[in-house]
């Protein structure tokens, strides 16, 4: 069971003093401008995994960490909730494939991620690895973060920006979802490019029954 934090707010401030201004008044800039680029992790179910396994999909990409006091899992809630709500008015939404990429690999293991992830979407896959790869990945997408120690305490907090990256069906970066985003902002730009269901026949349904 993980620690009370005590700074909680004082960490989401310093988030976001730290968060960078070059991604904050995106919205959609030209292809090939932006963050991202290739990259193999281990996922929370042990396996390794590499943005080529995504392609035709659009990855829903957030860098946080396990322990973070609350901020990460308001946005992953952000990105669960977003879906259901494609869900609910009939969407497929195998064509989006939510990542949470941890920049604290010393604490987020396989079996904390695996953990982890119990409390979001189940398409979520949290990815994990050595601080190299983490760096690696970290650096092509641009993304800050760093080791604060708690005054007092042998425990620490990660500063990190937090942006949902959307990485389009070819891998390449197309826009971001920053902190003033909803779930409803999010589900209403997907609804352009995913197909919905096919309706249930309601005859076959009933007998079914």
């Amino acid at each position: 069971m993980k620690t009370v934090r005590l700074f909680a707010w004082v960490a989401v401030f310093a988030l976001l003093a730290v968060a960078g201004l070059r991604y904050a008044n995106q919205t959609v800039p030209h292809k090939n401008s932006g963050p991202g680029g290739p990259f193999t992790l281990t996922s929370h179910l042990g396996t390794r995994v590499s943005d080529t396994d995504f392609r035709d999909k659009f990855m829903l990409v957030y860098f946080g960490y396990s322990y973070c006091p609350d901020i990460c899992r308001i946005e992953l809630h952000k990105i669960t909730l977003a879906l259901e709500l494609l869900e609910k008015d009939g969407y497929d939404i195998s064509a989006i494939q939510p990542l949470f990429i941890t920049v604290d690999p010393e604490r987020d293991t396989v079996a904390e991620l695996k953990e982890y992830v119990l409390d979001y979407h189940p398409s979520l896959i949290a990815l994990t690895g050595t601080p190299a790869e983490i760096k690696a990945v970290t650096d092509r997408y641009k993304v800050y973060y760093k080791k604060r120690p708690i005054d007092g305490s042998d425990d620490y907090l990660m500063d990190h920006q937090s942006f949902i990256f959307v990485m389009d069906q070819d891998g390449v970066y197309n826009r971001i979802f920053s902190g003033k985003d909803t779930p409803q902002d999010i589900a209403t730009v997907f609804k352009s490019v995913l197909d919905k269901k096919p309706a249930l026949d309601k005859k076959s349904t009933s007998a079914a029954k």
